[in-house]
């Protein structure tokens, strides 16, 4: 008998472990679908024109629909069962992966950007709550813990892959084989769904707040429409008035937040010092770093002429970084805690303004070895700051506050992305200084982010790891 129990715990942990490679998977492909536009924007906008605009708008609007359906689709999936919204949304990012892949001008590409994020969003946060149910409580950090380095990777992997995708042309597709290899991989992560993840009822009497996330929704596409509009056609009255109705809708939301039945974001979270901090610090941090991940994408082809091929090869040395950082910090975090979020500032500064240093004094000069060691300390910068600073900013939040923290963070990392994709390129086009004025402005925000680590929770929650 104790035998025949043995055995049936061996697969009971083999199919936990099969069901958080299936999430990881998924997450994977979400990675590199909301990076792998980084360094195809250039290739993609000499094929189907749109300009600068369109290169801002293929990662913004990504981004844009993730960021405000993500703790919806959360919701979704709490209401009517983790795994069918978690098969919804792999199907439907797949199709929409493949209408990108198919788009015919830069109108139907963004529009169909904007769909892939929105099934998105209703993919990743079902697999979360899909890991919270099928693992012990005691055995999620360790499930969890593989998810800083293998996501880090993923995040940088998507313009490596892209470069090496458009130089091999395969089949005539050009940059369109970044959105079609979805349909083979896609498929797979649907078959592995349907075969291994659990089946959960859900509890229909789960309420959404549905007007929070129109006003939110309203909130980002002003800001971010008049960010792109202004940089693009110039700073008239309608990207001014975009951005200041983007503004007014965001404050209506905050004001939804404090009398809503069920809120997208639990008021006392906002009253929470380090809860608060940390949110804002991740939203200037990964906004800045989105941001300089396209505006090194832009320098090395459009400054420096180097192929995507080249491009992808020469951002290596950030993947190693960020691989690297990610299992040092998983290791460090409870003895450092906030510290380390500063060591991963400072690094990332560095790094940053090694390279502003190096486009100063170099111009379109710059050799493919003088870059290797900026690139790699940023990437260490990078690794760093994405295993520890919402880590960190749980560490004061109550038990019960946890799910929706956690959603908001991601969320905001998420907007965070779209929002600084559009700055940082904005300032990329429009300054004279171009990259050199673009890593300066990077290099701010990080130093405006260094300012706040103090105010940061000093450790995080110890069932994290």
């Amino acid at each position: 008998m104790s035998s025949l129990l043995v055995s049936e715990a061996h697969r009971t942990a083999r199919a936990r472990w099969a069901i958080l490679a299936v999430v990881l998977f998924a997450a994977i492909l979400d990675l590199l679908d909301s990076t792998i536009t980084t360094l195809a924007a250039p290739a993609i906008a000499a094929d189907l024109g749109g300009g600068e605009a369109l290169i801002q708008w293929l990662g913004a609007a990504y981004a844009l629909a993730m960021g405000v359906l993500l703790v919806v689709g959360g919701c979704l999936g709490d209401k009517y069962g983790r795994r069918r919204l978690f098969l919804v949304g792999i199907i439907g990012f797949t199709l929409a992966s493949l209408a990108c892949g198919l788009a015919a001008d830069p109108a139907s590409l963004i529009t169909f950007r904007l769909i892939q994020g929105a099934f998105g969003a209703l993919l990743i946060p079902q697999g979360f709550g899909i890991l919270g149910a099928v693992f012990p409580r005691d055995q999620l950090g360790k499930a969890f813990g593989v998810f800083a380095p293998v996501l880090g990777l993923s995040a940088v992997s998507g313009p490596t892959l892209a470069g090496f995708l458009i130089d091999a042309d395969l089949f005539g597709l050009g940059w369109r084989a970044i959105f079609l290899i979805n349909i083979v991989l896609g498929g797979l992560a649907t078959a592995l769904a349907v075969r291994l993840l659990p089946r959960d009822p859900g509890d229909r009497a789960v309420t959404i707040d549905g007007l929070g996330s129109a006003l939110l929704g309203a909130a980002m596409l002003g800001v971010l429409y008049g960010l792109i509009d202004g940089s693009a056609n110039g700073w008239i009255a309608r990207p001014i008035l975009a951005v200041l109705a983007g503004l007014v809708f965001f404050g209506l939301f905050c004001l939804r937040q404090r009398h809503a039945a069920d809120p997208l974001l639990e008021p006392s979270l906002l009253r929470n010092r380090g809860f608060t901090s940390g949110l804002l610090l991740g939203l200037v941090y990964f906004a800045a770093t989105s941001g300089l991940l396209f505006v090194l994408a832009l320098y090395l082809q459009n400054g420096l002429h180097r192929t995507p091929r080249q491009t992808a090869i020469a951002v290596v040395p950030l993947s190693i970084g960020i691989i690297a950082a990610s299992i040092a910090t998983y290791r460090l975090l409870d003895r450092f805690g906030r510290t380390l979020v500063l060591a991963g500032l400072l690094l990332t500064l560095t790094g940053v303004l090694a390279l502003f240093t190096l486009v100063q004094l170099c111009g379109t000069n710059i050799s493919a070895w003088l870059l290797l060691a900026p690139v790699f300390l940023t990437g260490l910068g990078l690794g760093t700051c994405f295993g520890t600073v919402y880590r960190v900013t749980l560490g004061d939040i109550d038990p019960a506050e946890s799910g929706s923290a956690s959603g908001s963070l991601t969320a905001v990392q998420q907007l965070a992305n779209s929002l600084g994709a559009a700055a940082v390129t904005t300032v990329y086009f429009h300054t004279a200084g171009g990259a050199a004025t673009s890593l300066a402005v990077v290099a701010a925000l990080t130093l405006v982010c260094c300012g706040l680590v103090r105010l940061l929770p000093r450790h995080a929650p110890i069932e994290s790891h």
